[in-house]
């Protein structure tokens, strides 16, 4: 058994030696954060339970990997520890007990800050002046990154002067070096633009920005520091508290841990811990925890130290947002509009507390920019509520036994050829009658930005299309209230219901029938302009491609894809039967054409209006043929300003587009066109 034991114990320090060295020393973890914890829990565990396997070289008994670089070395004055970790409420407790036990205090206080993760630097001043800046490396000796971290506009090359603290004789200053999530996502644009090679997150970025030998490059990345303790003072005032310090180094000039709080009990560390993890995805920058420390600096001396970590410091390590999988499988789904949206399925793996199984590969580039192949180890993604993602392939796992991709051309649903129109990136079935697009088509017609059919979901409608009594959305006219009330877990109260919905849809106004129809590109606001302007599916169907890019605020893409759309006699059959089913097909129910007097006017409205809320207004004035948009720009005809109107009302005058008063408003909703804009 020992000899068992012994076997993974070397196992497990030969993979961490090496993840710590591709992560610390080379900034290209080969690795995720999951796994390395998993890694470094299971050996922790297996020494505590054989001590006598313990040897100094463990990676549990020192702080970190060895460094190797071309820069030159730096001895920190003081060891730059790592932090244990707790996962949940229990072993949060466990520590705080543990923490209280080795000091003579009746009770302990707590600083809590989100762990931005970046890159940890020490920045030392004398007397108030940069003088040299280390990389974290072994927790001992760092990189001198001197000339790097000048290059950072947001680290002082001068301490600020202070009314509170006088500037020391000599102060080092811990923090983290990371890159904003919004600026990591234009530089890796910029990247893609300019045929480099992508970083694989924020972490990196600004790790490889640091590493530079070029400084020029490293001014040109987009970091930040957040300071987040201060690691000794000499030749001046020495703070008693984490929270003073954090104080003494936000008067010095420094951004700080973001939101530092101070608590009086464990519970309200948890609590804001759950807080914290919360907000995670909603940061702009990335956190992969929250780090909880003694504050008083004295106990924090008295408490002490383990071989490689701070017994008065831990880090609250949140569910991991990446894991690697497996990719088993593409399979390919097939959108209400025809596109072939490829998918990727997973060996399931849990991240975040969700069970993982399939992930977005938006399209058939994408895959090949990643070089993704069946069987590869990838890293997946999930943040918050997005789509789970492939963020890359981790090449070195490979086997050779990987097999690449291809994106079928025919319709995995019906077996018709596929499309790709030059410059898009999607593949295309163009045939209207593909069962795949029927169900997709039709929860689109019944959802709540177009027909909005209650009581008719996306299930319930499946059920229709396997019976064969729904063929496409017009069939749903027809149903049998009789044949739908003997389906298992209806009846007849909930069929009546049902048909009484599905009745009462027969009047949705036009631009709803128009969205519902499914053309590419026309959203809500889109058939909403085009109702407007046709005012009838027939006038829409006939016409052409000029008129409908005619329409203000309607391009040529939009124009294209309606002419496309109305084309295809599937589809023109499809209006004919909304028409016999006697579905609203015109604007007005009357068939009476209405005055639209400002048919070719473009109208802004911004302020207080008193008379009319602004959707009122804004209907109004489409019901009157206007164009009603939310931007100035030449194009404008007129603006509406209300009271307290603010920069839309100055960018009109700055153009000389003739600004209306909420009177001028009422005039215009009566037919009647002002002279300013009469000719405009």
């Amino acid at each position: 058994m020992t000899e068992e034991v012994q076997r993974r114990l070397d196992e497990l320090r030969q993979l961490i030696d090496r993840y710590n060295y591709e992560y610390h020393a080379l900034d290209a973890p080969t690795a995720t954060d999951a796994e390395y914890d998993a890694l470094f829990n299971e050996l922790r565990c297996l020494e505590s339970e054989h001590p006598e396997l313990i040897t100094p070289e463990s990676p549990t008994q020192r702080v970190g990997s060895e460094t190797q670089s071309t820069f030159r070395q730096v001895q920190h004055a003081r060891p730059m520890l790592s932090l244990s970790n707790v996962y949940n409420e229990e072993e949060l407790a466990e520590w705080a007990a543990r923490a209280l036990r080795m000091s003579s205090a009746e009770n302990l206080q707590y600083v809590t800050e989100p762990k931005v993760d970046g890159l940890a630097v020490a920045i030392t001043y004398r007397n108030g002046t940069f003088e040299l800046a280390a990389t974290r490396g072994n927790g001992f000796i760092g990189d001198d990154i001197s000339a790097n971290i000048r290059a950072v506009p947001s680290i002082p090359l001068n301490l600020r002067r202070s009314d509170r603290f006088d500037i020391p004789g000599r102060i080092e200053v811990r923090g983290e070096i990371y890159m904003r999530r919004s600026d990591f996502e234009a530089l890796n644009n910029r990247m893609a633009e300019s045929g480099g090679k992508l970083f694989m997150n924020p972490r990196n970025a600004a790790a490889g920005a640091i590493r530079q030998k070029n400084t020029r490059i490293t001014a040109s990345r987009p970091l930040r520091l957040s300071a987040y303790q201060i690691g000794y003072i000499e030749d001046g005032h020495q703070p008693r508290s984490h929270f003073e310090s954090l104080e003494m180094l936000r008067e010095f000039g420094f951004a700080t841990s973001q939101e530092s709080v101070l608590h009086d009990s464990v519970d309200d560390v948890w609590a804001r811990g759950r807080f914290w993890l919360d907000r995670r995805s909603a940061l702009d920058f990335e956190i992969d925890g929250m780090v909880i420390k003694v504050n008083d600096l004295d106990q924090q001396e008295e408490i002490g130290f383990v071989a490689r970590e701070p017994r008065w410091a831990t880090a609250y390590k949140f569910p991991a947002a990446q894991q690697t999988s497996k990719l088993l499988d593409i399979l390919i789904n097939v959108g209400r509009t025809g596109t072939m949206n490829p998918l990727a399925v997973l060996e399931p793996v849990n991240i975040g507390g969700v069970t993982v199984s399939r992930a977005t590969l938006h399209n058939e580039d994408e895959i090949a920019r990643k070089d993704l192949r069946i069987g590869d180890t990838v890293i997946v993604q999930r943040a918050g509520d997005v789509i789970p993602q492939i963020v890359k392939v981790m090449e070195d796992r490979r086997t050779g036994n990987e097999q690449p991709w291809e994106m079928p051309t025919h319709c995995p649903s019906c077996g018709q050829p596929v499309h790709r129109e030059p410059g898009e990136a999607m593949r295309y079935c163009t045939n209207a009658a593909c069962p795949a697009q029927l169900l997709e088509r039709l929860h689109h017609f019944i959802g709540r930005s177009a027909m909005d059919i209650d009581g008719l979901g996306a299930r319930l409608a499946d059920r229709f299309v396997e019976m064969g009594w729904v063929h496409d959305a017009a069939d749903l006219y027809t149903l049998d209230q009789e044949a739908v009330a003997a389906l298992e877990g209806l009846g007849e109260k909930s069929a009546a219901n049902l048909c009484e919905s599905i009745d009462g849809s027969r009047q949705q106004p036009l631009w709803r029938l128009i969205h519902g129809l499914g053309i590419r590109h026309i959203g809500e606001l889109t058939a909403t302009l085009l109702a407007d302007r046709f005012e009838s599916l027939d006038a829409l169907g006939k016409a052409t491609h000029e008129e409908i890019n005619d329409v203000p605020g309607i391009g040529g893409i939009v124009a294209a894809s309606v002419v496309d759309f109305f084309s295809e006699e599937p589809n023109r059959r499809l209006v004919e039967k909304f028409e016999g089913a006697g579905l609203r097909t015109r604007e007005h129910a009357d068939g009476e054409v209405r005055p639209r007097p400002l048919l070719g006017k473009t109208l802004v409205l911004t302020g207080r209006l008193d008379r009319h809320t602004r959707l009122e207004a804004e209907e109004a004035l489409r019901k009157l043929g206007a164009s009603v948009s939310g931007s100035v720009s030449k194009k404008t005809t007129a603006v509406v300003a209300g009271e307290a109107a603010g920069s839309k009302a100055e960018k009109a005058r700055t153009l000389n587009i003739p600004i209306l008063s909420e009177d001028d408003l009422a005039t215009l909703l009566t037919g009647e066109i002002p002279a300013e804009i009469a000719e405009s």
